[in-house]
């Protein structure tokens, strides 16, 4: 999997958009994929800054991988281009 960003000027909250390959699969391999991208996502919005646009490019080893596994992997690239907002400390 890999992760593109550029700043959205046109609004406020980030998108997200996918790219899946046919070499994936069939149709309803690369649907399946799809929904997994967009529901890590959703369930991980709060966590990213505003004002990007991701496109995530799903490769080969996204069909065979776990769930799990992607939604790591999804915030390990995120974290790795700042998209993330930073952890706030608690206070004492």
């Amino acid at each position: 999997m890999a992760l593109r960003s550029a700043p959205s000027w046109a609004r406020p909250s980030p998108e997200i958009g996918s790219a899946v390959s046919k070499n994936l699969g069939k149709a309803h391999v690369r649907n399946r994929v799809r929904r997994r991208l967009r529901e890590i996502y959703r369930l991980n919005e709060d966590k990213f800054l505003p004002g990007y646009d991701i496109v995530v490019v799903a490769r080969v080893r996204a069909v065979h991988s776990q769930y799990a596994d992607l939604n790591k992997q999804f915030l390990r690239l995120a974290n790795k281009l700042q998209l993330l907002r930073p952890l706030e400390e608690k206070e004492p």
